[in-house]
């Protein structure tokens, strides 16, 4: 006499209950909310004629490492928001993920170098402020800026796709990553900003079971 072996079921992982997931939102208004404050301080003292005069700021100074914070937090968020999604995103919803995270991480680097070095050679060597840029660090700067926007715009496209998050909030992302191709310039930050601060407060509004019903 033969046993019979129970039939097993295999099931994917419900990623969008994961402990990253859970704080998708919390991560969005954070970073967005930094994002928006900077770019606000930082209005009326960025001026593109006088690079000395804006890195030696103490308020463009702090800002800056704000800022910086900011952008860590994307990552995350990038990262976090992909997974309350992943179950309807899809392989369009994975490379938005990865193009966000790579353009966020690239401009990033450039935010590092502007708020760390930047204000240390406006210290030391101001008169290399004044050359004009060229070579690698202008293919480096509008690569960067490029990614950020691109990778952005992508991830709100595939979550537009994906119909987990709102309609109105994927366009708003995508029109945020549109305009954060200056992101590092007031205000050309904020859209994104405002549009992770809206995300994020969704994310902590919507549970997880609601949004996958």
């Amino acid at each position: 006499m033969t046993g019979l072996v129970p039939p097993t079921t295999t099931t994917e992982p419900n990623y969008s209950h994961s402990a990253l997931a859970r704080l998708a939102g919390p991560l969005a208004v954070a970073a967005g909310l930094l994002m928006v404050v900077v770019e606000l301080a930082i209005l009326p003292i960025v001026d593109v004629d006088d690079h000395v005069g804006t890195s030696t700021n103490l308020v463009y100074r702090i800002s800056g490492v704000v800022y910086f914070v900011a952008f860590c937090l994307l990552v995350l968020v990038a990262v976090a928001a992909y997974a309350r999604q992943a179950h309807r995103a899809g392989r369009l919803g994975l490379i938005g993920m990865i193009a966000a995270v790579v353009g966020t991480m690239w401009l990033g680097g450039d935010l590092w170098f502007e708020s760390f070095y930047v204000t240390y050679i406006a210290d030391h060597a101001p008169q290399v402020l004044e050359l004009d840029p060229g070579g690698m660090i202008v293919i480096g700067a509008i690569s960067s800026y490029l990614l950020f926007a691109i990778g952005w715009a992508l991830f709100g496209i595939a979550s537009l796709r994906a119909g987990v998050f709102p309609r109105v909030i994927s366009a708003a992302i995508i029109i945020g990553g549109l305009l954060g191709f200056q992101a590092l310039l007031p205000p050309w930050g904020i859209a994104l900003g405002l549009a992770m601060v809206w995300l994020g407060v969704w994310l902590i509004r919507t549970p997880a079971q609601v949004e996958a019903t």
